[in-house]
């Protein structure tokens, strides 16, 4: 886009990203205004739909300027709607939460130490973040009967191993894809996952969308580097 400040990047690739994160934020809204809907589901709907996006920036081999040009965005978004309530799905959590402002903060912060050489850490940050974070919080809520307290916050068993679950998977097909087999992926792996699990635990206030990804993707790139 040849009118476009130099310091602004734009594609057409970008473009379908952006029109995806609509119809995303939109269901999401759409979500909120059902009756009898969890009032978890619509932020989940976010938060798992957005950071596959990530997915489609690795192949697709996307500018790191991109990422960084989005990651600014959402985070102002997400902070002004946690002080103004613009979107129900980034700010309703029935509770005080920076969660999303972390979530896109992390997704820059991530992409600015990897995207360059290592992209798969970032990937592998984003998608712990995502799918571990994510769906541990909707099997603990539907399915949590073994419930116990970390800091004064509700967990659940359920949740919690399916946290190290998700996070095991997201981690040994990143790794299988990246490096192939190798008997050493499947203990980094579990490594990852423990470690994110336990970062999800002692996190308040939204505090594990920064801790988790972060520290899932630096604990896999240190340990791959050491023994890969």
């Amino acid at each position: 886009m040849e009118n476009l400040p130099s310091f602004i990047y734009f594609t057409p690739s970008l473009g379908w990203v952006v029109l995806y994160l609509g119809i995303v934020i939109l269901i999401a809204e759409v979500l909120h205004k059902v009756e009898g809907i969890d009032k978890e589901t619509p932020r989940k709907v976010v938060h798992i739909g957005v950071g596959n996006v990530i997915l489609i920036a690795w192949w697709l081999d996307f500018p790191l300027l991109i990422i960084l040009q989005a990651s600014i965005a959402a985070s102002l978004l997400c902070l002004i709607s946690y002080f103004i309530p613009i979107l129900y799905s980034l700010s309703a959590v029935g509770r005080k939460s920076l969660g999303s402002f972390f979530y896109s903060l992390s997704i820059g912060v991530l992409a600015y130490s990897f995207w360059l050489d290592t992209p798969q850490y970032c990937v592998l940050g984003v998608l712990v973040m995502t799918w571990g974070d994510g769906l541990a919080a909707i099997i603990g809520r539907k399915f949590g009967k073994h419930p116990y307290q970390v800091f004064g916050m509700s967990k659940s068993i359920e949740g919690s191993l399916t946290m190290i679950g998700v996070s095991f998977l997201v981690s040994f097909f990143i790794f299988l894809a990246t490096f192939g087999h190798d008997w050493k992926i499947w203990l980094i792996s579990l490594s990852v996952a423990i470690v994110a699990t336990v970062l999800e635990l002692i996190s308040k206030i939204g505090l594990d969308n920064l801790t988790v990804p972060l520290g899932s993707a630096w604990l896999a790139y240190l340990l791959c580097s050491a023994f890969l």
